[in-house]
């Protein structure tokens, strides 16, 4: 039997937080409706954050209603503070996935907090899941290879992060790599210590392909023998608050590796390249995933 990786997609949330154009809720209910006809069983589909920062990521509660919770899918929240985990527990999502940032830059302008508080923010949404019940809580270290506005991001800083998901007993942390910066023997380094750190927890990486490296990053976190990874359907993606944040590695292109080389990931990769061209198309733009310009190989005949 092949070895099983995960891939989370991200397209609904991280993919269209950065686009200038605004879709409706049906729209993006189709996003989501494709996703999961190619086989996608864990998606990121709403973000529980302002309105009025992040336009692109309002109808959060209407996407949630249209969601009924089916057995073997979920659908993830992005929960940045207490009123996000609120917001995410009333919408009843399957899982909430509560970000902090590696650095007190970015944290400061993408969530108005510092490390230390958005970290304050997290044990106190543990606290209360702990007393009132909720989904299950994974965590997403932001900016853990390097910020768009204080440089390099050290070990020490990602692992005073990850030590929080293991103090909590999360079950699982993604690493991610918000603006695309970094190498795969900086992921594998990474990996090892964060394992060393949160023996427990299950890791998820998250690489955006700003520099051309989103690949072949991912390749190196399953050399490191990680098993759930983070793709865009279309390759789309970007933060609002990093400068020439690219999108995320592309769902198909992700796929196509990794079914060569012989994984199993359990998605259908021609309606993931038919997925990624409708969405960049709704949004008129040209697909950044390679495969959904070039199609797969060996071509099949018509």
């Amino acid at each position: 039997m092949s070895r099983r990786i995960e891939i989370v997609e991200v397209g609904p949330r991280d993919g269209l937080q950065n686009e200038k154009a605004l879709l409706e809720v049906d729209q993006k209910l189709r996003f989501i409706h494709r996703l999961e006809d190619a086989g996608v069983r864990r998606i990121e589909t709403v973000s529980f954050v302002n309105p009025k920062r992040v336009p692109q990521m309002a109808g959060a509660e209407e996407i949630s209603a249209a969601l009924p919770r089916q057995a073997g899918r979920s659908r993830i929240g992005l929960v940045l503070n207490e009123r996000g985990w609120d917001r995410c527990v009333e919408a009843g999502c399957d899982e909430a996935n509560v970000v902090v940032c590696a650095s007190d830059g970015f944290g400061i302008r993408n969530q108005g907090a510092s490390t230390d508080e958005q970290i304050a923010a997290l044990r106190a949404i543990a606290a209360k899941r702990a007393q009132y019940g909720g989904p299950p809580i994974t965590l997403t270290v932001t900016v853990a290879f390097g910020c768009p506005f204080d440089g390099e991001v050290s070990d020490e800083q990602m692992l005073k992060v990850v030590r929080v998901a293991d103090e909590l007993k999360l079950p699982e942390v993604a690493i991610a790599d918000t603006i695309g910066v970094a190498d795969p023997w900086l992921v594998r380094r990474r990996i090892e210590l964060a394992r060393q750190a949160a023996p427990d927890t299950r890791l998820r990486m998250h690489f955006h392909d700003t520099r051309n490296t989103g690949l072949a990053n991912a390749f190196a976190s399953v050399e490191a023998g990680v098993d759930v990874l983070d793709a865009s359907c279309g390759g789309l993606g970007g933060c609002p608050f990093a400068p020439a944040a690219t999108g995320n590695i592309g769902t198909e292109d992700l796929v196509y590796m990794l079914e060569r080389a012989g994984f199993d990931t359990g998605l259908d990769l021609d309606r993931l390249i038919e997925t990624g061209r409708w969405i960049n198309g709704l949004l008129d733009k040209a697909p950044a995933a390679a495969l959904s310009r070039a199609g797969v190989f060996p071509a099949k005949a018509v």
